[in-house]
């Protein structure tokens, strides 16, 4: 019984690692018949232009259609059916942030209809632009978005992500032609891949010993009149395969100087880009201490306004301590010219108060509240003045 549990342990193992050995080795497969297409595409590029009538291009573009729809989820409908749904939906979401875009032109496109058929010609788009690795590049770092229209196991979502973005740069060093009108951006049937152009097997030296190895002991066993006399090399190196190799070494030495002065000129653009970041520093730093300055002394200003008032407020609370007291003494010596002394009071400390505000104005501080005493002596002593004096005045004796 232990046995048989083992065993269905490891039959049910065996059915779970299938499924994801079968998804690791698409997934393997397209990156690398991807990357082989970008090749052919560059040693193309050498000789001729790239156009919709190239089966390089045809090909290539089928392998970045396969790539960018595997395992894309459906889009749910009302129903809750789900339908199939292309890759340009999510293109059109994820490249929004990309500076200079060709979204909205795609969308307008009238002889374009189907969202395949658009996805196709922003294909071609990118590439004439030469941004089509800045659109993956873009597209693969909102996770978020492509986490929403990707299932587990897509090539977007997986390692190999990043694999693509860096084939795809290459392509930036080929002019492109393409006519926004062929048959190419027909949407109604799927793109095919053409696996043939990549699959060329090349026999190796050791192999090649083993065979003559294999070749003299089947001679040798032999009868005499079956064995061979001359056995010669399996392959005999003529004019035409060393001219082929010295095509290809020619192609190979284009290619690099078309990347060595694309990279020369991405190079001088992000210098420039760098020294302007750098000089735009420089003007944000120098704003910076400005505004620290005038911060700092609008703030030494307000601190001198306040204790200016502060010696205000206090100037003006004496001033109102003082009338108070002249008030309650003058009230204490006349009770009878109470009633006029507060009067006189409060028209004197009106006066003071309307009196002050331009002597503040003008030095900055109350100075004159010695006048302001000798004042209020002055006026008590007048209400202070008895009535016999005036009684034996020499103006009022009787005759």
């Amino acid at each position: 019984m232990a046995s048989l549990g083992l065993g269905g342990l490891n039959v049910s193992a065996r059915r779970k690692s299938v499924p994801s050995r079968n998804a690791a080795v698409e997934r393997r497969n397209l990156i690398t018949v991807c990357r082989f297409s970008v090749k052919t595409l560059i040693d193309r590029s050498c000789f001729e232009t790239i156009d919709d009538t190239s089966p390089e291009f045809n090909n290539f573009a089928a392998i970045l259609e396969q790539i960018l729809s595997h395992r894309l989820k459906g889009q749910i409908t009302w129903f809750g059916y789900e339908s199939p749904r292309s890759f340009w939906d999510y293109i059109r979401v994820a490249c929004r942030k990309v500076s200079h875009n060709c979204i909205c032109s795609i969308e307008n496109m009238e002889n374009v209809g189907s969202s395949r058929a658009k996805g196709r010609a922003w294909i071609r788009v990118a590439l004439m632009e030469k941004h089509l690795s800045e659109y993956i590049s873009t597209a693969l770092r909102d996770f978020k978005t492509t986490r929403r229209f990707y299932e587990d196991g897509a090539i977007v979502l997986g390692e190999e992500a990043n694999m693509l973005a860096g084939m795809l740069l290459g392509l930036n060093a080929i002019d492109f032609s393409f006519c926004l009108k062929g048959e190419g951006l027909d949407g109604s049937f799927p793109a095919v891949i053409d696996y043939t152009p990549y699959l060329k097997y090349t026999q190796s030296s050791d192999s090649i010993s083993s065979d003559e190895e294999e070749l003299r002991t089947l001679g040798s066993t032999g009868s005499e009149g079956s064995t061979p006399e001359n056995i010669g090399p399996p392959f005999i190196m003529d004019e035409n395969s060393w001219y082929n190799k010295c095509k290809r070494v020619e192609q190979k030495y284009r290619l690099a100087l078309e990347q060595k002065g694309y990279l020369e000129e991405l190079v001088r653009l992000r210098e420039n880009q760098l020294s302007e970041s750098v000089s735009q520093n420089k003007l944000l730093l120098q704003r910076i201490e400005d505004m620290d300055l005038a911060h700092k002394m609008e703030k030494e200003q307000l601190e001198y306004i306040i204790v200016e008032l502060q010696d205000q407020l206090k100037s003006f609370q004496s001033l109102d301590q003082l009338s108070a007291e002249g008030s309650l003494s003058q009230s204490s010596l006349d009770p009878g010219h109470s009633q006029d002394g507060k009067q006189d009071g409060m028209n004197l400390l009106n006066e003071g108060k309307e009196d002050t505000p331009s002597l503040l104005g003008l030095c900055g501080s109350l100075t004159s509240v010695t006048s302001y005493k000798s004042l209020t002596s002055l006026k008590s002593s007048e209400y202070l003045a008895s009535p016999t004096t005036e009684m034996t005045s020499p103006g009022l004796t009787p005759s």
